[in-house]
């Protein structure tokens, strides 16, 4: 498959298992802000198809990254960079994936990352759905604290709602896999061959 054919596969997975739309009541999000749909993504990122062309399409878009780890804020980016970690691996330019902790642990090292990782390491950040950007914004701040150099943000999904802007404040490169702009136009094309 090429690039574009798995990003089509995966929009339409993504439609399939985490999509969500409905007019009343609407989702709450995070951030408090409510949407007439909603992006869960789990069942996407944690399937087998799923993880596959995830991590394909990430590697191809680190390509010309010198990164040596990927991860964000656990749970979401979670599968993510572990699916990334795999497929680079088995492409022979191995990218770690890392961990980062909502809360610091309370014992032991009280790190707030996982992962074997060091401090100097230059990294890209992962997330699964931007809104405002906050979570992204927390894994950022985490991963700067323990010395690690964020190179961009990579989210499988970006809502378009500011959070990449928001975001841009801290990082000055941020990529999506897909965009809601992109999703609803799936949505919607679908909606009316359903007709």
């Amino acid at each position: 498959m090429t690039h574009d054919e798995m990003k089509h596969r995966l929009a339409e997975i993504i439609l399939e298992r985490s999509f969500q739309y409905r007019d009343n009541p609407p989702f709450t999000l995070a951030s408090g802000k409510t949407s007439n749909y909603y992006f869960n993504c789990k069942p996407t990122t944690m399937d087998p198809e799923g993880m596959y062309l995830i991590g394909n399409i990430l590697f191809d878009m680190l390509a010309d990254a010198d990164v040596s780890a990927a991860g964000g804020l656990t749970l979401g980016a979670d599968p993510i960079a572990n699916a990334l970690s795999l497929i680079s691996y088995q492409k022979k330019k191995p990218i770690k994936s890392f961990v980062v902790r909502k809360d610091a642990k309370n014992h032991g090292t009280r790190s707030g990352i996982e992962g074997n990782i060091a401090p100097g390491e230059r990294v890209a950040i992962i997330d699964d759905v931007i809104t405002t950007g906050g979570s992204t914004i927390t894994a950022i701040e985490i991963a700067r604290e323990a010395g690690l150099k964020i190179d961009r943000v990579i989210a499988l999904v970006d809502r378009e709602e500011g959070g990449g802007e928001n975001i841009k404040k801290y990082v000055d490169r941020v990529d999506a896999v897909l965009t809601r702009s992109e999703m609803m136009n799936l949505y919607k094309g679908r909606s009316k061959g359903a007709k």
